[in-house]
């Protein structure tokens, strides 16, 4: 194509701390309603070697310098610059095709993804710069021998190419849980729409947010860049299976076993239950999901409904009130009021859906619909890439083969009939793998049966009902505290699910060695390794005085009948084994009657606790509380308080400490253990 004195802007790449152009002819990029040329984009005489070695060098060092707290800090302080400017995203946003509501699941359901993955390191990580994976393990019989697991960010580059249908999104859903991991990111937007993602992406560089070298961008081809990935580096999909496999079976993936996450094609299904029949609330939030899984995004979403199964009794009422629903979907420019839908997002898209539709009606009927027409309120029908929603019927969808293989990739969907809870499983099963299937129903047994069948196949499972109507995200919504990503066909990946997606920028490695070793290697104190008694009660210590080790061990307390007998008064708690003597005896358990399980952790805190106003501002927790001998009248109790890890909060004057608790009898057998949680002023006494 021959570029005009009046081009559009020419999209760059961020690579090495730069804003460069390619060199090439380019490819325009065009609105999808109008065909007007927006960008052009070319990634010709990129150096992606370089782009990848300096991420190594530059960004990952820089992230992994950081703690966990300061880089979910990073991630909030990014997510308000980005709802400073989203508008610009909105206005852009349009010329994909995306109306505002779409606009607002792609641009701000992004940037929610960074406060949420925010959210989630402040409050589910420590302030550290590793993390502990699982309690030590003892493995020699007296103690001197141990291990722990830990979790350390790779050193390589996470390579995250992304599909056209959410610029924005795809990439902040996979750049937040990459950069509170602390691996910097190279992203790859597709062609069609990487206008969008380069805007947000210089938006996230101009903040100055970010460390050099933690996010850099290729706007065109990938070129050779996984040639050289290494054993360090991490590869993420998001597009076509067909894509998809080649990638994953480049010889440097293979060869360097390069952590390669997919997110592919998905025949997502939808079930009505039985008891869904028309009038009821789960019919009409069915119908009403059906609908909107169409015509969101135009639905051009990896999540988006395309098998809709129902009782076969129910076929006609739901093809009926979904046709009712579709026929009142304006389509047109999403910049014109009124317009409810707007095009897919460029012609050549257009093509393959249409194509797509024609190989389903081999096996299907025509329900709603013209597929090769469309009259759009606002935009050209020809120049613009507008669809009109297709609604299919496959009266024997079991017999089908093409409608659980090919996926129309847009505004469509079939209604396949089901005879049996183990057919509709069947039938949600054909599908070889998805990233989402819905079941609609307020019947507790159907949906366990039908939850039981679907999960094997689908990497999450959505219940719907009127229980959850209005809180509900719905089908096609993934949520950064959820798992997103499928098996089989959905490429066998995850991503997001909280700590989950974190974890896959992260090297899990088993560390042995004596427990003093295990302490110093991973900051937390590990049973068996040194401990420092001294004068001062560790309580009367702020955070800038205590160091993991510190220990107190009490004095003790006799724990007589009467201690027991009051105890249960005043609470209430006259269980049998704490106040009928015969009873207790003929319990398998007990020699006669015992004190209460939370006497005892009260009577421990009488004897640990220093009572005077001091650095200990709180106790907000009991961690894994077990009771392992029990403790009769006459017993001598006794309590070694150990500071066992130490957090300091980020941007607060107070941190976080874990006290291991070990209460033991006049035998010295433990009686009780469990984790002491307290909140500890950094120094004291604190400024006004």
């Amino acid at each position: 194509m021959t570029l005009m004195s009046d081009a559009p802007r020419r999209l760059q790449s961020y690579a090495c701390g730069a804003w460069v152009s390619g060199t090439g002819k380019g490819q325009v990029l065009a609105d999808a309603s109008t065909g007007a040329p927006v960008a052009v984009i070319d990634a010709a005489g990129l150096d992606t070697a370089a782009m990848l070695a300096y991420g190594r060098e530059t960004g990952g060092k820089a992230l992994r310098a950081m703690t966990y707290h300061q880089r979910a800090g990073l991630l909030k302080e990014l997510a308000k610059h980005l709802m400073e400017v989203k508008e610009e995203f909105y206005a852009l946003s349009s010329a994909t095709g995306a109306t505002r509501t779409d606009g607002w699941v792609d641009i701000e359901g992004g940037i929610g993804t960074l406060f949420a993955y925010s959210s989630i390191g402040r409050r589910q990580l420590p302030n550290t710069r590793l993390l502990i994976d699982g309690e030590p393990e003892v493995l020699s019989k007296d103690g001197s021998f141990a291990g722990q697991h830990i979790l350390s960010p790779l050193e390589g580059v996470a390579v995250h190419i992304n599909a056209y249908n959410f610029p924005c999104w795809g990439m902040l859903e996979k750049l937040a849980p990459t950069w509170l991991a602390g691996m910097p990111a190279i992203v790859k937007p597709a062609s069609q729409t990487a206008y969008l993602t380069e805007l947000m992406v210089r938006r996230i560089i101009d903040s100055g947010l970010l460390p050099e070298g933690a996010l850099q961008l290729v706007s065109g081809s990938v070129g050779s860049m996984l040639d050289h990935v290494t054993a360090q580096d991490v590869v993420t999909f998001t597009g076509s299976a067909s894509t998809g496999r080649m990638l994953r079976s480049h010889p440097e993936i293979i060869a360097n076993s390069v952590r390669f996450t997919m997110e592919a094609d998905s025949l997502n299904a939808s079930v009505l239950g039985p008891d869904a029949v028309p009038g009821t609330e789960e019919f009409d939030l069915f119908v009403r999901e059906v609908v909107r899984e169409m015509t969101v995004k135009s639905g051009q979403k990896c999540t988006a409904i395309r098998r809709v199964i129902v009782p076969e009794a129910l076929s006609e009422a739901v093809i009926k009130a979904i046709g009712e629903k579709l026929a009142k979907t304006t389509i047109g420019d999403p910049r014109a009021e009124g317009v409810r839908m707007g095009p897919l997002a460029s012609l050549s898209q257009r093509e393959e859906v249409r194509g797509r539709v024609k190989d389903l009606c081999r096996e299907a009927e025509l329900a709603y619909g013209t597929p090769d027409a469309v009259d759009p309120i606002a935009g050209d029908p020809d120049k613009g890439a507008f669809q009109s929603p297709v609604l299919l019927y496959c009266g024997r969808p079991l017999d089908a083969a093409i409608l659980h293989s090919v996926e129309a990739f847009g505004p469509v969907a079939t209604v396949m009939p089901y005879r049996s809870t183990d057919e509709a499983i069947e039938l949600a099963a054909r599908g070889e793998g998805s990233l989402v299937s819905s079941v609609f129903t307020n019947d507790g047994d159907f949906a366990r049966e039908a939850v039981l069948g679907l999960a094997p196949w689908h990497g999450r499972v959505l219940i719907g009902n009127r229980t959850t109507a209005k809180s509900s995200t719905g089908h096609g919504s993934p949520l950064p505290q959820m798992i997103h990503g499928g098996p089989g066909r959905a490429g066998g990946g995850e991503e997001m699910g909280g700590l989950r997606g974190v974890h896959h920028y992260l090297q899990r490695t088993a560390v042995q060695g004596s427990p003093d070793m295990l302490t110093a290697v991973a900051g937390k104190w590990v049973r068996g390794s040194a401990t420092r008694t001294g004068n001062v009660h560790p309580f009367r210590k702020s955070l800038a005085e205590l160091e993991i080790g510190d220990t107190l061990v009490t004095g003790t307390r006799t724990v007589t009948l009467e201690d027991i007998e009051h105890f249960a008064e005043f609470t209430g708690d006259t269980f049998y084994a704490h106040m009928d003597e015969a009873a207790a005896k003929a319990n398998p358990f007990f020699e006669g009657r015992v004190a209460h399980g939370y006497y005892i952790v009260s009577a421990a805190a009488g004897l640990f606790v220093q009572p005077d106003p001091g650095p200990v501002l709180a106790n907000y927790g009991v961690d894994a509380l077990r009771f392992l001998t029990p403790v009769y009248p006459g017993d001598t109790l006794q309590v070694s308080l150990t500071c066992k890890e130490i957090n300091p909060r980020e941007g607060a004057d107070y941190g976080e400490v874990r006290w291991d608790t070990t209460v033991t009898n006049q035998r010295s057998e433990v009686v009780a253990q469990y984790d002491v949680l307290t909140m500890v002023a950094k120094v004291w006494p604190m400024a006004a």
